[in-house]
């Protein structure tokens, strides 16, 4: 019986009052985005949880809808791993957005086990504020290993997956699926979050990573100019 309770648990088919009392006094990080934070317990990125975003392919604004808690937290002096990004990280672009890039650090694995192992020891390093890994296919075992590192580091764990995966049980505390809209626009789906029930289409308006600066065009004097004659 306890085996069925806790895949109807994991799959947020069960909701336990208890449940609820204890996350809504955890900590959690302010997405940056009110839509999303209206629905989120704790109003933010569940602290010491594991959560996937779902995505139809990568590119689509996902770390814009990051860059707000990325931005925090490495202002506060705290690592943020990326592990096996499919992109280097644009430094200039991250500095320009005030990203702490002396606090943003890169790791690409060779297997894995290495993926795992260094997933599992970011997670609990006192000195991390906020992992984010890249990965397809994992066994719910290794998902289960991932949200108990992150609880015991008390830290943001987040996992890019393909969206395929949405239709899947899973026992990440949150879970996101994203679709890139017209504009600078996500549409999110809460397709799973603890205490509460799935919530769709939130539409939510992220900006690029660096705003261009205004057009000053009408400050300058154009040509052509005719040479002065010799």
């Amino acid at each position: 019986m306890s085996e069925i309770i806790d895949k109807l648990l994991d799959n947020a088919q069960v909701w336990q009052a208890s449940q609820q009392k204890r996350q809504t006094r955890a900590d959690a990080e302010a997405t940056g985005f009110s839509p999303l934070d209206e629905h989120l317990p704790g109003a933010g990125w569940p602290r010491g949880a594991m959560i996937e975003c779902l995505l139809p392919h990568y590119g689509i604004g996902e770390l814009q809808l990051i860059l707000p808690v990325l931005r925090k937290l490495t202002g506060e002096g705290l690592t943020a791993f990326w592990i096996d990004a499919p992109h280097i990280p644009y430094a200039p672009a991250l500095a320009r957005a005030k990203v702490d890039i002396a606090h943003v650090v890169q790791v690409r694995t060779q297997s894995r086990e290495d993926q795992l192992w260094t997933l599992e020891n970011c997670l609990r390093s006192s000195t991390t504020g906020l992992v984010m890994v890249w990965l397809d296919s994992i066994k719910r075992s290794d998902i289960r290993r991932i949200q108990l590192a992150a609880e015991a580091g008390d830290n943001l764990c987040i996992l890019f997956r393909d969206a395929r995966h949405a239709e899947e049980h899973s026992p990440a505390a949150l879970r996101l699926k994203l679709a890139p809209q017209d504009g600078w626009t996500l549409q999110t789906d809460i397709i799973k979050r603890r205490g509460g029930w799935p919530v769709a289409d939130l539409k939510v308006s992220i900006p690029p990573v660096v705003d261009l600066p205004r057009s000053r065009t009408a400050e300058i004097i154009q040509g052509p100019w005719s040479r002065p004659n010799t």
